[in-house]
């Protein structure tokens, strides 16, 4: 069972930046590929990011392309997410999800992922 907790929600006013992390108790995490998802109130579960097992390859949201990006540590056994050019409606619980593969591929939609953390509040205020 692998344990994920993500880190590094809070309160930024927009037009700010949060950089999201999310660690994986998990020793093999350079098998799993990893995503970053969030859930604004009253809103289903979106995708963001997802990233290879390996690092080498993403994939975005169209909402959050350019202004997003998701980057992994396999050594510390964290996946991040940088958040730049916050908005007003990027205010939601971001998840991280992982889930284990034979080949480096992306993982785009909520189905595919095996794993979750419990989330962490990013509130901009506009």
């Amino acid at each position: 069972q692998v344990q994920l907790a993500e880190s590094g929600g809070g309160l930024v006013p927009a037009g700010g930046s949060l950089r999201l992390s999310c660690a994986a108790s998990e020793p093999t995490f350079s098998f799993y590929a990893m995503g970053w998802f969030r859930q604004a109130p009253g809103k289903e579960r979106e995708f963001l990011a997802g990233i290879s097992r390996g690092g080498g390859s993403t994939n975005y949201a169209d909402s959050v392309k350019g202004r997003f990006t998701i980057s992994r540590d396999n050594a510390k056994n964290t996946v991040y997410l940088q958040m730049n050019s916050l908005r007003a409606e990027d205010t939601a619980v971001y998840y991280c999800a992982a889930k284990r593969v034979v080949v480096p591929a992306v993982l785009s939609t909520r189905a595919q992922y095996d794993y979750w953390g419990q989330g962490t509040q990013v509130t901009v205020s506009s």
